[in-house]
């Protein structure tokens, strides 16, 4: 099973699960883009930790515990202790990156319509490159999008 069909709690051989089997290579691909958004061989400036951190912390935005739950279970096989903190909403940070990072994470999250070119600029000003930003902006893209996957799945269960 792959963790949407997992986090869903799709049973096998429920209709849902038959229909989720005819959908197979979009669960192929979402399970790959988890992998290359949430584990990358070169992480650059967002380091593995920091991004199940930030996830985590969207998930929880979203009100998504079990997928909030998943990405808990990712920070500490980084091996970056102090990451973890920064999966839960109220956590304030220190470090003036670390805190625009979270900052437009959870822009991204809450509101991105809102999101500004002054807010790209503000990231620069702290030291994240323009690969970093457009890495943290994949990673909200597809955190939301798990999100809103796992939603509409749960929806299609309850209707059976």
């Amino acid at each position: 099973m792959t963790l949407i069909e997992t986090l869903a709690s799709v049973s096998p051989g429920s209709a849902l699960a038959e229909a989720m089997g005819k959908r197979a290579e979009i669960l192929r691909l979402s399970e790959a883009a988890h992998d290359a958004v949430l584990l990358p061989r070169d992480p650059g400036g967002l380091s593995h930790g920091l991004r199940a951190a930030l996830a985590a912390r969207m998930a929880r935005h979203n009100r998504s515990p079990a997928l909030a739950n998943h990405y808990d279970t990712l920070v500490p096989r980084a091996g970056e202790a102090a990451t973890a903190l920064l999966a839960e909403p109220d956590t304030k940070v220190m470090d003036p990156r670390t805190a625009e990072i979270v900052r437009h994470a959870d822009r991204l999250t809450l509101a991105p319509r809102d999101a500004t070119r002054a807010d790209v600029e503000a990231l620069r000003q702290v030291g994240v490159t323009d690969a970093d930003i457009v890495r943290l902006a994949e990673l909200a893209a597809f955190v939301n999008y798990q999100v809103r996957v796992l939603a509409g799945l749960k929806l299609l269960g309850e209707m059976r």
